[in-house]
């Protein structure tokens, strides 16, 4: 494998509050014209619905998801699903390297989708699931293999309700951690006035003996899951300090719990922030085709990305 160089993101990428954003007048137009359409819609509201539920005929059908994600539906890969109806399709899920005997088995599986950028010079995304026990070395692997420079989590660790939507596959405290062959060290940790938590990552095989690869790690865990938040703050600061990531890094890598739901806000989000273009909403949450869509955002989560994107 190639040698791994060190990545240290820019030091402005942990303040508070996140760098400012410098738009070019055909940015300003694009915003412009996209507050302009919310406003329409907001006088609209069926506009909304009709966007999202058009959605539903598109959703796959049980047998071709038996067709399209094999690998995902092999047994020697059903336990590392934390869900049995969100899985990636076998074109577009990211391949581990075989180095394990159970690997080689399964054909290198993570339940993680590529996600690409409908334009070029963008950067590219990981959609996967909260990283189960039995995956967080699996989940690691992904981050060192693809050079990923930043995972952004949306999701708490346990909800309101006891219920584990996503495994401790990082760690609360400064500290280190090894997973199998992997090391993970949490250098510092702070919360931002958004009430995100910034952790600054470096992960490394144990041997050889290479340079780490600094992690930005983002966590908004106050996104109620099937739910929205309240306003648009934190999620602004999300793209804000994701948008300032050079694009010819490795994929960002976004997370709930499925991978599915908050993940195509962000995502979808994320990709107008960067264009500028006022895409519809059915357009931006398409991103997800490459992942199984038995269910995922809910009309809720259409509305809010409706008015997410102009006042980013």
């Amino acid at each position: 494998m190639a040698a791994l160089s060190a990545l240290n993101p820019p030091p402005d990428l942990f303040s508070d509050p996140p760098p400012k954003l410098h738009l070019s007048p055909d940015q300003l137009r694009h915003c412009s014209q996209a507050l302009q359409l919310l406003k329409k819609k907001l006088q609209n509201p069926h506009i909304i619905a009709q966007e999202f539920f058009s959605l539903q005929g598109q959703r796959i059908k049980s047998l071709d998801m038996m067709r399209s994600c094999r690998v995902a539906l092999a047994a020697v890969n059903w336990k590392k699903n934390r869900f049995t109806d969100i899985l990636p399709f076998d074109d577009s899920r990211v391949v581990l390297n075989s180095t394990k005997d159970s690997r080689d088995l399964g054909n290198g599986y993570i339940n993680a989708s590529f996600i690409k950028p409908p334009a070029e010079g963008l950067s590219q995304y990981i959609a996967t699931q909260g990283p189960l026990q039995n995956t967080f070395e699996d989940f690691w692997e992904m981050i060192i293999q693809n050079r990923c420079p930043a995972i952004v989590m949306l999701t708490r660790l346990v909800d309101n309700y006891k219920v584990v939507k996503c495994d401790d596959y990082f760690q609360t405290d400064n500290g280190t951690r090894e997973f199998g062959k992997i090391c993970l060290t949490t250098k510092c940790v702070r919360r931002s006035a958004a009430s995100l938590v910034l952790r600054d990552l470096e992960v490394k095989y144990k041997e050889p003996e290479e340079p780490p690869l600094s992690v930005l790690h983002i966590q908004y865990p106050e996104w109620p899951d099937h739910g929205v938040p309240g306003d648009t703050i934190a999620l602004r600061e999300v793209l804000k300090r994701i948008y300032h990531l050079p694009a010819d890094l490795g994929p960002i890598v976004v997370h709930c719990s499925a991978g599915i739901g908050r993940s195509v806000l962000d995502l979808s989000a994320l990709e107008w922030f960067r264009l500028r273009n006022s895409f519809s909403s059915a357009m931006l949450l398409s991103l997800m085709s490459c992942r199984t869509l038995y269910r995922g955002p809910t009309l809720n989560h259409g509305r809010f990305n409706s008015v997410t994107r102009p006042y980013t």
